[in-house]
């Protein structure tokens, strides 16, 4: 994702103000911040610029020595794994309180890493705050750096310094063509393992705890030669079950991440079927214009018997994107894994398809004249001509006089477009105008 770009890796114990610090950093709401203490828990890559200068920015959960909990420990895994490939790390302090255990347990391990660390006193709203952290001395890192995250205060100071210890630029690469694949689906399915064993390591946080993942997080790995940007994102559920607000913005990061991707890999839980949640992730997929192959996930620990009804719930339940190719995996054991690679590029390839305009008309002359579109109030309406108007996904435009084109007729065009040719994988997007005879 980043290419030569120095790392800055931001840590410290939870609720201290590093996703508040990240967000300052960045320039935008990115990293989901809340009061409750564990809210960040994988570490987030975004890239950052200071003064012409651009370097990765990390975000990270809560470091917690004295939690032995299984969730807790892997937090920290994923702390540690990011400081160790840093450049630079922010060890974030809260200048309100007093030095901690957990303070002085990462204080202790950042010292005996060889990698730069900033000791920064966060929350140090105003001038006579700052005398607070003159005990922070005691941590052996260094001078502090009074900030306030939240208001902004000293932030500048502080990236100069960063910038400073980051040391000279790289060449920087402008072009990124990387695909992005977004993993999407209903919480706890397996998305987080799935990235895992792509990535092949424990990027993220993998936990039978419905919601573990609450930010998208981006790995760019390598499927089959083909170098793509997997986005996790977290379960997406309906509103009335998002109890947490945290959890509520995750679900609109998760969105976002549709917006921008490629292809959405849908995973369904076999053992479970098709749910009427997974439909709706489907029709999100859908309208955003994003490419989908299906995930049958936990195939292995499905029976025959169980099989015939999976197959009989994507039939029924996900007729409406039938033309999404659909493989049955298992996301723990890679089983079937092999095949993602040929499907993604099969959808990539039809994403951009076009048809050209002469044989598009010929096309649609054939099959009006067969099919003519039925009569609405009263009028027939008589299609004049048909551009195929973009790509990405492919969308048609027909203009018509006369009458209107119903949704049943467009979604006619739709299947005839799909007979003619191969866009598997990809929605297709046919939409009607209003026009005289005459072309201007």
């Amino acid at each position: 994702m980043t290419g030569q770009l120095p790392v800055v890796v931001v840590v410290g114990r939870p609720n201290v103000g590093k996703s508040t610090l990240v967000n300052r950093i960045v320039g935008s709401r990115e990293a989901v911040v809340d009061e409750m203490p564990g809210v960040t828990r994988d570490r987030r890559e975004f890239v950052a610029e200071w003064a012409g200068r651009r370097f990765v920015v990390v975000d990270t959960g809560g470091w917690e020595f004295t939690r032995d909990e299984p969730l807790a420990q892997a937090v920290r895994h994923q702390a540690e794994a990011a400081v160790g490939v840093a450049d630079v790390v922010l060890f974030v302090v809260d200048v309100t309180t007093s030095i901690t255990e957990e303070d002085a347990a990462v204080a202790s391990m950042l010292r005996r890493s060889e990698v730069p660390v900033v000791l920064v006193a966060n929350k140090a709203d105003s001038p006579a705050r700052e005398v607070a952290d003159t005990e922070l001395w005691r941590l052996g890192l260094g001078e502090p750096m009074p900030i306030s995250a939240l208001h902004g205060r000293g932030v500048g100071d502080l990236l100069d310094r960063v910038v400073e210890a980051c040391g000279e630029a790289p060449p920087v690469d402008e072009g990124d063509d990387i695909p992005d694949l977004a993993i999407v689906g209903r919480p706890n399915v397996g998305k987080s393992t799935l990235l895992n064993r792509l990535a092949g390591e424990e990027r993220v946080i993998v936990s039978e705890r419905p919601g573990t993942t609450r930010d998208p997080i981006d790995v760019v790995v390598e499927l089959d030669g083909r170098t793509v940007r997997l986005i996790d994102t977290a379960g997406i559920r309906r509103a009335p079950r998002i109890p947490e607000e945290a959890d509520y913005y995750s679900v609109l990061r998760a969105r976002r991440a549709l917006e921008r991707a490629d292809v959405a890999l849908l995973l369904i839980d076999a053992p479970e079927g098709v749910t009427q949640q997974d439909q709706r992730i489907a029709d999100l997929v859908n309208e955003a214009g994003v490419g989908l192959v299906i995930l049958l996930n936990k195939w292995d620990r499905v029976d025959d018997e169980a099989r015939e009804r999976v197959e009989g719930d994507i039939a029924r339940r996900l007729g409406f994107v039938g033309w999404a190719p659909v493989l049955r995996i298992s996301a723990k054991t890679g089983a079937r894994l092999h095949r993602l690679a040929k499907a993604v590029d099969m959808v990539l390839e039809n994403r951009r398809r076009r048809i050209p305009t002469g044989r598009l008309n010929r096309l649609i002359r054939d099959w009006t004249g067969a099919h003519p579109p039925p009569t609405r109030r009263g009028r027939r309406p008589k299609i004049l001509y048909a551009v195929q108007a973009g790509i990405e996904p492919p969308t048609f435009v027909v203009f018509v006089s006369g009458g209107e084109l119903g949704p049943d007729y467009l979604r006619f065009l739709e299947r005839r477009l799909r007979e003619e040719a191969d866009f598997t994988g990809t929605p297709i997007h046919v939409v009607a105008r209003r026009r005289s005879r005459e072309r201007p």
